[in-house]
């Protein structure tokens, strides 16, 4: 899903641009990016090897299960981190090179120490969660323009029913790694609930951010605000049930819209990209 969020934004700059789009710097792009995606998440599980060991979805990782040991797991997320930046910085430009940094800095030394102290941590690690799309805009046009901000902050505000229905599935298993999301310290579920209908809400309006500034067509409009839509009545659904996190009945709707959120995004942007304004 990173990849093609990246892949996304740097279609849209070269259709903007009127560059070439299946080139060479495309994929040094992409492999790029993957690279200090993978060094972000070795830090996270070098970082977390006795969380990880105490949750059953993630017990079976490298590091918990011993099948690499933590001087290896840390050369590994040293080298990809500073090969993906380097071959951004190279191919791409120095810009582009400098945010893929820094998204791998905040999401390992931000949002990783934070998920033990506060539920705040989901906003912290929204920012370079957002940060795919706007890293192949940047790659193309090397600099940081209004479109490549719109594509942030459709992937931003999109993050949080994703992965707070992720957390609602996992509750059990973050409550026994005492990691505080929101699901865990609110036990009603009401808070979580309001998330999930606020940010699917704004996300409708924030949708149209690439059809007001030209990059998207009449038809990407009407297409974002059904999508939109579409994905806040799970919410919807989920808030109706006025049901505990722990509920089965729950958990099934929570999977729904966790299902909705992955159909919701590359739907999107195949959208825009067979409907460009420009």
């Amino acid at each position: 899903m990173l990849l093609v969020c990246t892949l996304a934004g740097y279609y849209y700059a070269t259709v903007l641009t009127k560059e070439p789009f299946f080139t060479a710097k495309l994929f040094l792009t992409l492999l790029g990016v993957g690279l200090t995606a993978c060094g972000a998440a070795a830090i996270n599980e070098a970082l977390e090897v006795d969380t990880d060991s105490r949750m059953s979805r993630t017990r079976m990782r490298p590091l918990p299960a011993g099948r690499m040991k933590l001087p290896e797991a840390v050369s590994a997320a040293v080298l990809t981190t500073l090969a993906g930046t380097a071959i951004l910085a190279r191919f791409a430009n120095p810009l582009t090179g400098l945010l893929a940094l820094s998204t791998v800095v905040l999401y390992a030394f931000g949002y990783t120490p934070l998920k033990k102290i506060t539920p705040w941590s989901t906003f912290v690690g929204a920012f370079p969660g957002a940060a795919p799309p706007v890293l192949g805009w940047t790659a193309v046009r090397g600099t940081l323009d209004w479109e490549a901000l719109a594509l942030f902050a459709i992937m931003f505000f999109w993050q949080f029913p994703h992965f707070l229905a992720i957390a609602w599935l996992y509750r059990d298993d973050y409550d026994r790694a005492k990691i505080k999301m929101l699901p865990v310290v609110d036990k009603s579920g009401r808070k979580t609930i309001f998330q999930i209908l606020a940010y699917g809400t704004f996300l409708i309006p924030v949708s149209l951010a690439p059809f007001v500034l030209h990059i998207g067509g009449i038809w990407y409009a009407v297409t974002a605000v059904i999508l939109g839509v579409g994905y806040l009545i799970f919410g919807i659904r989920l808030a109706l049930l006025r049901l505990p996190p722990m509920a089965a009945h729950s958990k099934k709707h929570a999977r729904q819209l966790l299902t909705a959120s992955i159909v919701y995004l590359p739907m999107l942007f195949l959208a825009l990209a067979l409907n460009g304004g420009r």
